[in-house]
């Protein structure tokens, strides 16, 4: 029991504890570059609220592994967001989204502490944390565009519907992560206002069919295909949500049409 708790401790340091290092270990010199860290910024902070849902409800340690692993990906992208020298952002900006992910950690690790010490969380600390999860995404993207702006550069108009899908995907799939491990359906939502999962699958067509545009070829045409295919196996599950749905495979899933977006950002950005 002892030894299991050192483990959980290590772990959950691992979050509170990150280096600094990173800061100015690699500046950013283009706007795009600094896109790219911002986009990364906003997929993995879903991604540990998508962990810690199902943290929540199981408490072990290969789901709080996948948390940890999340808040660092993320810390290392805001670090290279503070250190970038493209000038984008004004850096009161940049402070106040990074003064909000500084929150969003230490209800993380609260939070995380609660499940560990009671056997289940806090549904008002749960709530806390996902609203704070909320605004900081939503300045983060509201910064996006402003930093996309002010950046100068031609948008290429698929890989921003690929990045938009990717953000919406990981939204989305942290939601039905709220819906599947919390008792109170509400919890991630934050707010009556939010956007019913049916209509957010209906806008991610819509990104799909904008990143597939312009007849694709080669291994870009295969990647997106795949992605395809496994949305449309998971799309009802969003659409017309029921407690059969098997939860894991919707989130495998949806990791995995992230995966392939990202990949194809990839191969279109080396074809630009």
């Amino acid at each position: 029991m002892t030894a299991s708790r050192t483990r959980f401790t290590s772990i959950i340091s691992a979050i509170f504890f990150l280096s600094l290092a990173a800061f100015g270990a690699r500046a950013q010199e283009t706007g795009g570059e600094f896109l790219a860290d911002l986009h990364d910024f906003r997929i993995n902070n879903y991604f540990a609220v998508d962990a810690f849902y199902s943290f929540s409800a199981t408490g072990d340690t290969e789901t709080l592994n996948r948390i940890v692993v999340a808040i660092n990906k993320a810390n290392d992208a805001m670090n290279s967001v503070i250190a970038s020298t493209s000038g984008v952002l004004s850096t009161e900006q940049i402070e106040g989204l990074n003064q909000w992910f500084d929150k969003f950690k230490d209800l993380m690790r609260n939070n995380i502490n609660e499940v560990r010490d009671r056997g289940y969380p806090d549904l008002r600390l749960m709530a806390d944390m996902a609203d704070t999860a909320l605004t900081m995404n939503a300045t983060a993207t509201e910064l996006y565009s402003v930093a996309q702006e002010n950046s100068g550069a031609k948008a290429d108009d698929r890989i921003e519907s690929a990045r938009s899908a990717s953000v919406l995907m990981a939204q989305m799939m942290a939601r039905y992560a709220a819906r599947t491990h919390s008792s109170v359906s509400q919890t991630f939502q934050g707010a009556t206002s939010e956007i019913p999962l049916d209509e957010q699958a209906e806008t991610f067509d819509q990104y799909l069919k904008n990143v597939s545009s312009g007849s694709p070829t080669g291994e870009l045409k295969a990647t997106l295909s795949d992605i395809s295919s496994k949305w449309q196996f998971i799309r009802r599950s969003y659409v017309n949500y029921n407690d059969n749905n098997v939860s894991f495979i919707i989130d495998r899933y949806s990791k995995g049409i992230i995966n392939g977006l990202a990949s194809a950002i990839e191969l279109m950005g080396s074809n630009s």
